[in-house]
């Protein structure tokens, strides 16, 4: 009999040889407001290559661009994914991973994926915890740290309301009482409204924000799968945004079609909701762009049945052509297989004057293409409340040249200061980027 060990080696192998051909576009041919589809290309054993993750080096750090600086604010977290900030400057990290029995798919494909995940550094147990960051004098590092709230289920999402600290865990959205400068809450929370969770529970994050007067509270939920194959029924209010009354503890789909939506940010010259969205897999390492779009109440964005707006997906059955037709184009593609997850709109003066209007982006990194793709922090120009001009590249550097990861951002946020925040669950640090203030060396000039 075979060793697992052998079986797992042997369908990786066969995994990857079934994806030898090279993509139909240069990656950035599927990023922009009108991206280029190449024509999908599905097979039995989906493309799998995942970059093992084995994280930084000593004094390693990512790649920053022209005139930033990139530093650790915060090391040795257990894998931290989410970040918030509180008014008072205190930053809230979410060490977390999914939940014992979240999965989405069966059979030998689902247990060689759990197997690629582990590889990628996702198989820790979930630490369950949000802990508090703290950087008193202003250095940009937190000399501080305490452990915040304990005892969460799989947490990720968090907003502050007045008083009311809301944690979206994945399977409801509790309430603390926070009192500012408080390092830890001891009391138990309560419930505010369930969120779809097991069976499967595929897709297992789910974000949080509070609209501008308090009331509401919009809520990420991801597909129970990749592209409906386990039936239609199973995805009852998830690929959406749900919209929470907080007054009545009430919630209602907000959006729909969005396959696995993650970071949510209000665009700040228009107050419009914007949502990055993680889009299906196994149709071709150019299928389908992940994207940034704005949120449109009552919105369908096409998943399963069509993506990108109308391009109907054929796996899908039955198919739906009434809700096809209906099926609104996202506002800007962020490339195939990116896993952009992160998302925050740039405020203040501290960076750059090129970096003062637009969305960062967390791109966690693809799985099911060749070459990766993402493993960055991107940044898209915005103007007038729209996307404007090509993206830049913030911070690269995650894999190295044998393709392994030394890290993988996820949650952005901007800091009291103006700074970005990036988690790095692979690396187990959170990055602070702010302006270069060191000065170029100067060109030494030949004697003569």
């Amino acid at each position: 009999m075979q060793t697992l060990p052998f079986m797992f080696s042997m369908l990786v192998a066969v995994a990857l040889s079934a994806c030898g051909e090279e993509p139909a576009l240069p990656e950035q041919a599927t990023v922009g407001p009108e991206p280029k589809l190449a024509e999908p290309k599905s097979s039995l054993i989906p493309t799998v290559n995942i970059a093992p993750a084995v994280g930084w080096p000593e004094g390693g750090k990512p790649k920053a661009a022209q005139a930033l600086a990139v530093t650790a604010f915060a090391g040795g977290l257990d894998h931290p994914r989410w970040l918030y900030v509180l008014p008072n400057g205190d930053v809230l990290v979410a060490e977390t991973n999914k939940p014992e029995g979240s999965g989405g798919r069966g059979g030998i494909g689902g247990w060689v994926m759990g197997q690629m995940m582990k590889r990628a550094g996702a198989g820790v147990p979930s630490a369950n915890r949000i802990t508090l960051l703290r950087d008193a004098n202003g250095d940009g590092i937190a000399e501080t740290r305490s452990v915040f709230l304990l005892g969460l289920n799989s947490p990720f999402g968090m907003t502050l309301v007045g008083g009311d600290l809301y944690v979206a865990n994945t399977d409801a959205i509790v309430r603390f009482r926070y009192t500012d400068g408080a390092t830890e809450i001891r009391e138990a929370g309560t419930k505010v409204v369930d969120l779809p969770a097991l069976p499967y529970n595929h897709h297992w994050t789910k974000n949080i924000i509070a609209s501008a007067d308090g009331t509401k509270l919009f809520a990420t939920v991801g597909s129970n799968s990749n592209v409906g194959e386990n039936g239609i029924a199973a995805e009852e209010r998830r690929a959406a945004i749900l919209e929470i009354d907080l007054a009545r503890g009430t919630s209602r789909v907000f959006a729909s079609g969005l396959r696995n939506p993650n970071g949510m940010d209000w665009e700040p010259k228009t107050g419009v909701l914007w949502t990055v969205v993680n889009e299906r897999d196994e149709i071709g390492h150019d299928l389908v762009p992940d994207y940034l779009t704005s949120v449109k109440d009552g919105g369908f964005y096409g998943w399963p049945y069509s993506y990108f707006g109308q391009h109907v997906d054929m796996r899908v059955t039955p198919q739906n052509p009434d809700l096809v037709a209906s099926a609104l184009v996202p506002d800007y593609a962020l490339g195939a297989h990116t896993a952009s997850l992160g998302l925050t709109f740039a405020k203040g003066t501290l960076l750059p004057e090129r970096l003062r209007e637009g969305a960062f982006i967390g791109q966690h990194g693809s799985w099911n293409r060749v070459p990766p793709s993402g493993y960055r922090v991107l940044f898209v120009p915005f103007k007038d409340g729209k996307p404007d001009g090509e993206p830049e590249p913030v911070l690269t550097g995650f894999l190295n040249d044998n393709g392994e990861a030394l890290g993988r951002p996820v949650g952005v946020v901007m800091d009291s200061a103006g700074a970005l925040l990036v988690a790095d669950d692979v690396g187990n640090i959170v990055w602070r980027v702010t302006p270069d203030t060191q000065p170029a060396s100067a060109e030494v000039q030949p004697p003569g």
